[in-house]
């Protein structure tokens, strides 16, 4: 089935904040997992999950630095995690997996963004590892708690940076060609949307539905590695070094980059729909020039299928077509 990449026209507009989008919401009872959810666009999806009553758990790489981040916000759980390494992926899955039955909102959030070159202990190239493998093998392992919620949704972080570069199978991992950290970031969120496409075909007859969101340009601890030139470039910097916030100009705070996260995780408007690229709490348009929406080639139905064969062959595991 064709998914419809087709905006609602929701109304919301680029000034959402995540705590407005759940303003009316009641997740009583529900089961939430947020990677990368003590800081940034992470902490504000939790924030907003937990306030509407989610029992929400967060997966950290530095656990002790995650409960302080989220200290005050009630019904948390922080549990260690290192998405780059399949040992520690395994860990956190089985051990939630003895403790929850059920995985109600699956949120992709963690990740990083043009780091110089590093590998993981498999020798994957690290964006594409922490961004998207890791988070593969998390959600097929925590699969068995997504169809048992019945009604479910895996929403996963992909970014308009992934109209800098297609997934290049022949090259993944940056063994032939000349490593550039933004393309390799760029690979990295066009496989995070695919994967919501792959994601979804596999999950629907099971009521689990998968999303891709863009959260718009926020500065977090995640662009840490970027020169001041490089913001300037953006325009992401005012003259003393604050973050610029123009959420019509697509730089937001926090708080408004996590709305589509949320929306995505909570609104009726999508209970019948997945598989699709999401912004400003709406699904985008298509787009091949403009510098808005999302590009062809990362909701292709063909490229996501190889993508999944890949990440399949290079993780071992899988999720049958139901």
């Amino acid at each position: 089935m064709q998914v419809v990449q087709e905006p609602l026209l929701t109304g919301f507009g680029p000034a959402m904040s995540a705590m407005e989008v759940v303003r009316d919401a009641d997740l009583t009872g529900r089961v939430a997992v947020v990677t990368g959810g003590s800081s940034g666009l992470g902490l504000e999806t939790v924030r907003a999950l937990a306030s509407s009553g989610a029992r929400v758990h967060v997966p950290a790489l530095d656990p002790v630095a995650a409960r302080a981040a989220l200290s005050g916000i009630n019904k948390v759980d922080v549990w260690p995690l290192d998405l780059a390494d399949e040992a520690s992926v395994k860990a956190f899955a089985n051990a939630f997996l003895d403790r929850q039955g059920r995985l109600d909102i699956l949120v992709l959030n963690a990740g990083i963004m043009a780091q110089p070159l590093f590998r993981d202990p498999r020798g994957r190239e690290g964006h594409f590892s922490t961004n998207f493998l890791g988070h593969y093998q998390l959600t097929a392992l925590l699969w068995p708690a997504l169809v048992a919620a019945r009604t479910s949704r895996v929403v996963v972080m992909s970014s308009r940076g992934h109209q800098i570069s297609d997934v290049d199978f022949e090259d993944i991992d940056f063994v032939r060609r000349p490593y550039d950290k933004w393309m390799a970031y760029g690979q990295s969120k066009t496989a995070n949307a695919l994967f919501a496409v792959a994601l979804d075909r596999r999950g629907r007859a099971n009521g689990v539905r998968a999303f891709a969101v863009h959260p718009g340009m926020i500065v977090t601890s995640g662009v840490r590695h970027l020169s001041r030139s490089e913001f300037d470039a953006v325009g992401a910097l005012e003259p003393d070094g604050t973050p610029v916030i123009n959420p019509a100009g697509d730089k937001k705070t926090p708080e408004q980059g996590a709305a589509t996260t949320v929306w995505c995780a909570t609104s009726p408007a999508l209970n019948s729909l997945g598989g699709v690229y999401c912004e400003n709490c709406d699904i985008a348009s298509v787009e091949t020039e403009r510098p808005v929406g999302v590009r062809p080639y990362a909701i292709d139905p063909e490229r996501a299928e190889c993508l999944w064969r890949t990440s399949a062959m290079l993780t071992g595991l899988d999720i049958a077509v139901t």
